[in-house]
């Protein structure tokens, strides 16, 4: 095989594989992620396969929220917040006084391309949300700059909820590793974009393997695997 790939290299006939690389790729991670549906589809919370409908997501944040929070204080914390409709549906749900809220985004969109969607798409045109409550923090910025700055005074006291709607693979591994040795027991990780198979699933599966000690709990899955949450056990 070694030789293989040294005459490969030496010859430059590696150059006619080039163009089927990318094809190749996304097939591979699709099939790694249809591998894993067809051996998770036994959990409590599953609507798979139901018609695509992006409001979906609310029953399986209604779910989580009956099953694993109720009225209990939690922190909530959102990387991808765009214009706040799903930050403002959780302040409107978790009412406990002491709940937190921390969101982070750019507001300027995404800072790469995504599949079809080129860089800057989902943008606020770099206008930060505004609500009407006083527990919520907003962080403006590339997620590199801001969480970490974030967790170096975060107590990190409470249950947490985390919602990763960055849609990017690299923005989704950032965000788990640098969180990584703040999760605790019970904690719940909601992505939202995880049946993207070189983005959200190709960054959750790559923590796991780098992270194997930080045992996850798939719990619901909503909208194909669109949705999908994941508990700290």
């Amino acid at each position: 095989m070694l030789r293989l790939q040294l005459f490969l290299i030496r010859s430059g006939a590696f150059r006619l594989g080039r163009p089927f690389v990318s094809l190749f790729s996304k097939l591979s991670w699709f099939l790694r992620l249809a591998h894993w549906i067809s051996q998770n589809k036994k959990i409590p919370f599953n609507d798979f396969p139901t018609t695509p409908d992006y409001q979906k997501r609310y029953k399986l944040y209604q779910y989580l929220i009956d099953q694993f929070i109720r009225d209990l204080p939690t922190t909530y914390i959102e990387m991808g917040v765009a214009d706040g409709e799903t930050f403002h549906w959780w302040l409107a749900q978790l009412s406990h006084p002491d709940s937190r809220f921390y969101g982070f985004d750019t507001f300027e969109g995404l800072p790469e391309d995504w599949g079809s969607n080129k860089k800057g798409s989902f943008s606020n045109q770099g206008a930060v949300p505004v609500f009407d409550d006083k527990r919520y923090q907003l962080y403006k910025g590339l997620f590199q700059e801001t969480l970490p700055r974030f967790l170096k005074t975060y107590s990190n006291l409470q249950k947490k909820i985390i919602l990763l709607d960055a849609d990017l693979y690299s923005s989704t591994l950032f965000t788990l590793t640098s969180l990584a040795r703040h999760l605790r027991t019970d904690d719940i990780l909601i992505f939202d974009e995880f049946f993207a198979p070189q983005h959200e699933f190709r960054a959750w599966q790559d923590f796991q393997q780098a992270y194997s000690t930080i045992k996850l709990e798939l719990i619901a899955a909503a909208n194909n695997y669109t949705f999908v949450a994941f508990r700290v056990i």
